[in-house]
């Protein structure tokens, strides 16, 4: 048998190098989910190719991106735990060059050696792969394998038009998972299967279903996660989601407030609002909680803790918007929205505006939320890990909060998007933050359903209260440090259940007064009491009245004095024309929060009525 030269073999093993990426994680300990379907899945991809492009020469420059950001994939998996995906796309193209160059620091010099490495690499490869014709597919397999790629594309495509036939017995799949999530947005349809075609939009014939002997193995999420072939999806999903983002900021591109200021003055202002997350009423000491979690918030004087505060809905996506606009509580659970965001009133009264981000921009629990964010002047997402593993700690958010608050301009409102208690608790607070023992912390991959981790669950739920409570404090601290009237307000978009006494419920999403009941309060500097007596004295008298995150939107604005035509003062618990309203939550339908009673251990949210229908 001949040998295969040097510059042969260069390229082989330098293809099964870029295509054991997604296997990267093994090295640092972590496992890798479905490694067989992966296997297959690379095998194909690279067949595909081959057969399409006869030899290495003709497609060597597509795998270009793939070589470009290999230094990126590897360092988020290394870290982070995952790969690069749409939010790290978006981030990457939101990036000024002067960001980038403050974000690297030192470390600017390695990266440019390992790009300038990287692109040599390539180089060889390509000077290789024009040099040899020992890898050329001149038979006719190279047809036979064209076919079998035609044949299994259309296959896919027809399963995920019109779904899969079930297991006797079973309901037939959606037409979306033969390749889930992805699947979806790759044919441009965020609707659900059922739904009717837009008018005059065509219509596909009703067709069987696949028979489920003839399904792939795989779908279009196990490609995403190969590499480096998978990055085409990632893309696709990127700009699907760009979309998606543009879609919703349409609605309410020409929408203005009319605001303005009622009494400008020349002195400098500030007003923040910090958004938590999944932060829970009865975990703060500051609330009466028996272990010291807010040990730094309960010395500030100027703090006003706010007792009943309530979110309609225990979702991110659904809350936040509510928290930051005029969208009503029994509109939330509709995507968009045709009005802007109170940043928008703020700009029109003469504000800068900044919005900074510890949560991710793209997704399907996220984008609703960006839409809002665009608005501001400066937009920073700061996390390059997700929500179920390791990210940043909030404290990522302290340097270009420091910077917006040295920003030239009088007026600043600045928004800081927590990730504060999301689940895994552990994975949200630097080790000497774990106050509590036993805690999550070495604990590989934990379940939250796994009810045998209750201890270890609590405890380091507590311990990213704890970790909340100092980074709170950080940002007081350097409100305090300025002259600038300056207002804090920080309210959590939903809380969490923790198997509490005999509930055997635990996470978000389960109609429960645990996730309902939100911590809230407001911070002042002294200069802003002397501003604004009047707004300090009714927000003291307000501390415990019934709130509402539909109330967070009025006040704020009225913290920064900002008036608006049809603006609705009643609303605002720092106003003296402040009322009351009826606060409905989404359990079982619209639920009235104070004439509903709580049941069990669980204190799950039971009308005595029937709850109002969802819109």
């Amino acid at each position: 048998m001949r040998s295969l030269r040097s510059s042969t073999v260069f390229l082989l093993l330098s293809y099964l190098a870029l295509s054991s990426v997604p296997f990267a994680p093994l090295l640092v300990g972590k496992p890798v989910d479905a490694p067989l379907q992966l296997l297959g899945v690379e095998l194909v991809a690279w067949l595909a190719v081959w057969a399409l492009f006869k030899r290495p020469a003709w497609f060597h420059w597509l795998l270009l991106p793939a070589f470009l950001a290999l230094p990126t994939e590897l360092y988020l998996i290394a870290y982070y735990g995952q790969g690069i995906s749409s939010h790290h796309l978006g981030i990457i193209a939101e990036t000024s060059p002067q960001e980038a160059l403050e974000f690297l620091g030192h470390t600017l010099w390695l990266l440019l050696i390992v790009m300038a490495a990287v692109i040599a690499w390539w180089i060889a490869l390509l000077r290789a792969a024009m040099r040899t014709n020992e890898l050329d597919w001149r038979d006719g397999s190279r047809w036979l394998a064209v076919a079998a790629l035609a044949l299994g594309a259309a296959l896919w495509a027809y399963g995920a038009t019109f779904g899969i036939a079930a297991r006797p017995g079973v309901t037939a799949s959606a037409p979306a998972s033969a390749g889930g999530a992805i699947a979806a947005g790759f044919f441009g349809n965020r609707t659900s299967a059922a739904a009717p075609a837009a008018s005059g939009a065509p219509v596909l014939p009703p067709l069987p279903p696949l028979p489920r002997a003839a399904r792939l193995p795989v779908d279009l999420e196990a490609f995403a996660r190969s590499w480096p072939f998978g990055l085409v999806i990632r893309a696709i999903d990127f700009y699907k989601e760009r979309l998606y983002l543009a879609e919703l900021g349409q609605k309410s591109a020409s929408f203005q407030f009319g605001a303005r200021q009622r009494d400008p003055a020349l002195a400098p202002e500030t007003v923040v609002l910090v958004l938590g997350e999944s932060s829970r009423y009865d975990r703060w000491s500051l609330n009466g909680y028996a272990r010291d979690t807010n040990p730094l918030l309960a010395q500030e004087t100027n703090l006003v803790p706010l007792k009943d505060v309530i979110t309609a809905v225990s979702a991110t996506r659904l809350s936040v918007p509510v928290i930051i606009s005029r969208k009503r509580t029994r509109q939330s659970l509709k995507d968009g929205f045709y009005e802007k965001s109170f940043i928008t009133a703020y700009k029109e009264a003469g504000y800068k505006t900044f919005w900074l981000s510890n949560q991710i921009s793209f997704g399907k629990y996220d984008t609703p939320v960006s839409v809002f964010a665009k608005e501001a002047d400066v937009v920073d997402f700061l996390n390059f890990g997700g929500f179920t593993n390791e990210a940043n700690f909030d404290e990522v958010l302290l340097p270009p909060f420091s910077r917006a608050l040295a920003d030239k301009a009088q007026k600043k409102l600045i928004v800081i998007h927590s990730l504060g208690s999301h689940w895994n608790y552990s994975q949200r607070y630097p080790k000497r933050f774990d106050q509590w023992q036993p805690s999550l912390f070495g604990i590989d991959k934990p379940a939250y359903t796994d009810q045998q981790l209750k201890p270890q669950l609590n405890n380091s739920y507590d311990s990213s209260i704890l970790y909340t409570d100092w980074f709170l404090a950080q940002l007081i601290a350097r409100l305090k440090g300025g002259a600038q009237a300056a207002a804090l307000l920080y309210v959590a978009d939903h809380g969490q259940t923790l198997y509490d006494k005999r509930c055997k419920l635990a996470f978000h999403g389960h109609n429960t007064d645990y996730e309902f009941h939100v911590p809230a309060f407001v911070w002042y500097s002294t200069p802003y009491q002397a501003r604004f007596p009047t707004k300090v004295a009714q927000l003291q008298r307000n501390r415990g009245a019934r709130l509402a995150t539909e109330n967070m939107f009025h006040t704020l604005l009225d913290l920064g004095d900002i008036g608006y035509p049809g603006e609705t003062l009643e609303w605002s618990f720092v106003n003296p024309a402040f009322k009351t309203h009826t606060r409905y939550v989404d359990s079982y339908g619209w639920t009235d929060y104070d004439d509903a009673v709580m049941k069990g251990d669980c204190r799950e949210v039971i009308a005595r009525g029937k709850p109002l229908r969802r819109d």
